[in-house]
């Protein structure tokens, strides 16, 4: 008795079951299963048509889940490299500057919780602000005050 494969549908589907991804994203694991030209485009319009794929819920969803721990450049790296409307990321990543600075503290907080000692202690504290995608005024802010606000 042999098994049918999934549909480029069904693996789309079982994929978005899982998290959010974007068209780009969905194009680019599934490629490999299209057979004839064109079908996976079909299928991920029919998709979008339904409501299934959303740029808006796929922004939504890394901003929620990232937004806590990285900084405005890092998630905007992470948006564009889902292949998302470039306006929509620059809309969601101005927002996020709205908080940037209680975010940064927070992961400051989090990390560290002591001003530094010394100037390689105070280095490393700012490097690892700067990995996590917060902007240097905003680093320069949470060392000098602290964290404490």
């Amino acid at each position: 008795m042999a098994f049918d494969l999934p549909s480029l549908k069904g693996r789309a589907l079982r994929l978005l079951s899982g998290r959010e991804y974007s068209r780009f994203e969905l194009e680019r694991k599934l490629q490999r299963f299209e057979e004839a030209p064109g079908s996976l485009a079909l299928a991920l319009d029919d998709l979008q048509a339904k409501g299934f794929i959303s740029e808006q819920r796929v922004v939504e969803s890394v901003v929620n889940r990232r937004a806590a721990k990285l900084g405005a450049t890092r998630i905007r790296q992470e948006l564009q490299a889902k292949g998302l409307d470039p306006q929509a990321v620059s809309d969601a990543v101005a927002e996020l500057r709205g908080t940037e600075l209680v975010r940064a503290r927070a992961v400051w907080q989090k990390k560290f919780g002591l001003a530094p000692e010394d100037a390689a202690e105070r280095a490393r504290q700012m490097r690892f602000l700067a990995s996590r995608g917060f902007g240097g005024d905003t680093i320069h802010q949470v060392m000098s005050g602290g964290g404490d606000d």
